[in-house]
């Protein structure tokens, strides 16, 4: 358990300071005031990767970072001013989605890649209402320009991100299980010595 929980922290930290790099990989588009970005997949990842606590406490501690001044938030941002301003619901979405994913597929049992790629469009579309829910109640924003300005324009690439995000939390997880310290593999042969491998997905 000491020895899963010390993994669990070090990831967290990981990925939060990979979401602050991914953040610095920013392209603007004339058309959006929220820019390209490759903070989704790290999102997605640590949701699949972490379980909901830890994914969440990575993504939390990341926002925690910006506010108190580091320049981790896209283009070198920081602030609560960023957070609260009219892309900031995308970053407050972020422990919430992962903390969805986690639960919808919890990487220590050993979900499949339909239960794993299914939780991560749930976490995605949380991504999308957060941040347009902002825009349109605190920023102004018509559903109509949202939609179409701050969403729709994202979504092919943010499915590739998904599918790597998947497939990546996955391979993680079942080689973190081949070095002892997760307990997916446990878990489905555990399954299998009782008969119930059905159960674990």
């Amino acid at each position: 358990m000491r020895n899963r929980n010390l993994v669990s922290m070090i990831l967290a930290a990981l990925m939060a300071a990979l979401i602050a790099v991914a953040a610095q990989i920013s392209l603007p588009l004339p058309f959006s005031p929220v820019p390209l970005t490759l903070q989704v997949l790290v999102v997605l990842l640590a949701g699949g990767l972490l379980g909901p606590a830890w994914g969440a406490g990575a993504m939390g501690l990341y926002l925690l970072l910006g506010v108190v001044g580091l320049p981790v938030f896209a283009k070198g941002s920081h602030g609560l001013a960023t957070l609260l301003g009219p892309t900031g619901g995308y970053l407050m979405s972020y422990p919430i989605a992962a903390a969805a994913i986690g639960l919808l597929a919890p990487p220590g049992k050993a979900p499949g890649p339909l239960r794993t790629g299914a939780a991560m469009l749930v976490g995605l579309l949380l991504i999308y209402l957060g941040g347009g829910g902002w825009a349109v109640v605190w920023g102004g924003k018509t559903m109509a320009a949202v939609v179409y300005g701050w969403v729709l324009p994202f979504v092919p690439l943010d499915l590739v991100k998904l599918a790597v995000a998947a497939a990546l939390s996955r391979a993680v997880v079942r080689a973190l299980a081949g070095l002892g310290m997760s307990g997916a593999p446990r878990a489905a042969s555990v399954g299998k010595e009782m008969g119930e491998g059905s159960s674990v997905r």
